[in-house]
């Protein structure tokens, strides 16, 4: 490898920043610049719900149909473009609550007077809704859709010919109890906020002409505390001549940051004794009232609390409703008023999302506590429970155990049998008497099964209230898995039965288990995903025997030829003795059992495949046994049944193999690895375990 000199590295470091996009995002001008922007594009003046909601539908929908239930994707949510990490699954019904939350409250519906509450159990991605909708708001004010603007005050003397100082200017002395600087909004206000109210409803008007109801701006609040000080002194300096006042105005790019805490706050509450409420809304700065020389001086005043710094987008509280009581009644004004009050200001205005998420114990408390009406009363709860369909639970897993994390290979169905557990946990027993719980876990993930429609799936959700809400969480499942890797890195791969036992292992000291009943029922569940992953590599061994293409297609077109014959009413053709003979019965039977077509349905099976052959043939198309899953999964299983011994898959768990068994054994292998996932070691083991089952049942009989 060629050693890198540190200037070609230090010039690759400079060829990779883009400055137009630097510049873009630092751009200041004046206030009459800023008024442009808004004249071209009203929606740089959208309030903190609007912004949040058009982030969201930026990134488009996805209509579907889940058992006759239409439901949409928001694709927000799932897009690997800007945070795969965070990529939520399967939680559609909530999402859709939750979008149609933010577009009441972006058309002025009321929600935004609302505290967002998400309430679910442990490790139900309540965090990971907040957490990207915090980056997603970083990401989108980085952008022209996104755009967002603040302002700064100049507190110092203009220009000879009146206009602003370069940007940052040597700090000046103080002078008519102004400090002579460059000083910003605190809570990074909306500029529009320094038209005087008495001023705003002609330029409203005027601004508004000829503009849709959707393009319409209004002016919603006053400047805060410090900004209205300057503003007054300044419009004492030039003796209320506002278009001079104005001029001390730099309006400037606004860009979300949490790290930086601008425009997205975060709460986490701690111990009683450390809890205080100025985290929320700001302290007194005492350096600065020995300068000021009053602790009521807003220039004495830090408004640095979460709630300040939140402003113009969205503040988190973290486990919201185990904070203090105190804390709460600061929600209840910063909800329904839109108001904080810092100690020794009046009301300040401010324009942000507040979402808080909770676990159900403390959501229990608050249903209790008839002393929080007034809380419960302005909250708007969104349930977040677990996701109960075994696909959208794996994608889970594959996110965080893919290629590019994983070093050590994952046997096919590893992840997919530890979340068809999981799943298992959090659903109701079936009602009915018919159903299995396994059998539930398939309808949910869209199988068919007999006797079974999409209304049945509706009535089961509706019948299980609490499904979701209980069971075991995707974390514990994430750590087992991980366990899994480091125990078996030596290995070099993991398969379904290590995790599944690393699984059952940790439920011994499970922290949120504390009744042995469900302890007991967590093991059954294992048991019996343990026997679902038999059956399925059962029928993969079987199918990677049985996929030979020239047998299958010779087996699909005997039994084609004596499909047509029987429904036509006519005679095979014998190709070997060339007589005719009837169509023969017992081979189209020993098809159809292994897709279970019973005999009464059997005429209707043949005609059906007969049918689709001629609308085929009315395309001009070519019937391919592989475009009907049923018939291609009965061809295989049948060419199984006819090959097994032949292949005396059995030998493989005694000591001596003869050369052609091993051959076949190998090509079966070779068929595992190409086909269906395996690497060398799992797919030996996997037909190891599968010989294993055959030999008992061989036993057995």
């Amino acid at each position: 490898m060629t050693a890198q000199s540190g200037a070609a590295l230090l010039e690759l470091v400079g060829s990779l920043q883009n400055r137009k996009q630097f510049q873009d995002l630092n751009w200041s001008g004046t206030f009459q610049d800023y008024l442009e922007i808004v004249a071209k594009n009203p929606r740089v003046t959208r309030n903190a719900f609007q912004r949040i909601y058009d982030m969201i539908m930026e990134y488009g929908t996805e209509d579907f149909v889940d058992a006759k239930k239409r439901l949409t994707r928001y694709k927000f949510f799932s897009d690997p473009s800007f945070d795969r990490d965070d990529a939520i699954f399967g939680s559609e019904i909530s999402l859709m609550r939750l979008v149609n939350f933010f577009k009441a409250a972006a058309q002025g519906y009321g929600t935004e007077r609302r505290v967002l509450l998400l309430h679910g159990p442990v490790g139900s991605a309540k965090s990971t809704v907040v957490r990207r909708l915090k980056k997603g708001l970083e990401r989108y004010s980085r952008t022209d859709a996104g755009a967002l603007y603040t302002f700064d005050w100049y507190l110092g003397e203009l220009t000879d010919d009146g206009k602003l100082p370069p940007f940052p200017s040597k700090p000046k002395e103080p002078r008519d109890g102004i400090d002579g600087d460059w000083v910003p909004s605190p809570m990074n206000e909306e500029p529009l906020l320094l038209i005087p109210p008495d001023a705003r409803p002609q330029f409203v008007a005027k601004l508004n002409e000829g503009r849709s109801p959707g393009e319409q701006i209004k002016i919603v609040g006053d400047l805060c505390p410090p900004s209205r000080y300057y503003f007054r002194e300044l419009m004492q300096r030039y003796d209320g001549d506002w278009t001079k006042m104005i001029r001390h105005v730099r309006v400037r790019r606004l860009v979300f940051s949490e790290q930086d805490r601008v425009g997205i706050g975060t709460f986490q509450p701690k111990d009683e004794k450390n809890q205080d409420s100025t985290e929320l809304t700001g302290d007194i700065n005492y350096r600065k009232i020995a300068i000021y020389g009053s602790d009521s001086d807003p220039r004495a005043f830090n408004f640095d609390g979460e709630f300040n710094i939140a402003n113009r987008g969205l503040i988190e509280f973290i486990e919201m409703l185990k904070l203090d009581v105190a804390f709460l009644y600061d929600l209840l004004g910063a909800s329904q008023e839109h108001r904080v009050k810092s100690k020794k200001f009046a009301q300040t205005d401010i324009d942000e999302v507040i979402i808080g998420h909770t676990n159900e114990p403390e959501y229990r408390r608050l249903e209790g506590n008839e002393f929080m009406e007034a809380l419960k009363d302005r909250t708007v709860r969104i349930d977040v429970p677990y996701i109960t369909k075994l696909k959208d639970e794996e994608q889970i897993y594959l996110r965080d155990f893919n290629g590019e994390k994983v070093k050590i290979h994952i046997a096919p169905h590893t992840l997919e049998m530890a979340a068809m557990w999981a799943v298992l946990t959090r659903l109701e027993e079936p009602k009915k008497a018919s159903l299995t719980l396994l059998q539930k876990l398939k309808l949910y993930n869209g199988q068919t099964l007999p006797g079974f429609t999409e209304d049945n799936i509706k009535e089961l959700r509706k019948a299980a209230v609490r499904e979701g809400m209980e069971g075991i969480s995707p974390r514990y499942v994430q750590d087992k898995i991980s366990n899994s890797l480091v125990k078996y890195h030596e290995d070099g791969y993991i398969n379904p039965f290590m995790v599944l036992n690393e699984l059952d292992a940790g439920l011994k000291n499970h922290p949120l288990i504390t009744d042995e009943d469900e302890r007991k029922r967590y093991r059954e569940l294992l048991d019996l995903v343990k026997e679902e992953y038999t059956e399925i590599v059962k029928n993969e061994v079987q199918r990677a025997i049985s996929a030979d293409e020239e047998a299958i297609t010779r087996l699909c077109a005997n039994y084609i030829d004596n499909v047509k014959a029987y429904t036509q009413h006519e005679r095979v053709v014998n190709k070997f003795t060339g007589q005719t003979e009837d169509p023969d019965e017992r081979l189209m039977r020993s098809i159809e059992k292994k897709i279970d077509i019973p005999e009464s349905r059997k005429d209707d099976f043949r005609r059906e495949i007969m049918n689709y052959i001629g609308a085929l043939a009315i395309e001009g198309k070519t019937f391919n046994y592989k475009t009907n899953a049923r018939l291609h999964k009965a061809l295989e299983l049948k060419l199984f049944e006819d090959q097994k011994d032949s292949i005396k898959l059995t030998s493989l768990v005694s000591q001596v193999v003869d050369k052609d068994t091993q051959e076949k054994i190998d090509v079966v292998k070779t068929r595992l690895i190409k086909e269906f996932g395996y690497n060398d070691q799992s797919a030996t083991d996997v037909l190891n375990y599968v010989a294993s089952i055959f030999a008992r049942g061989d036993a057995t009989e």
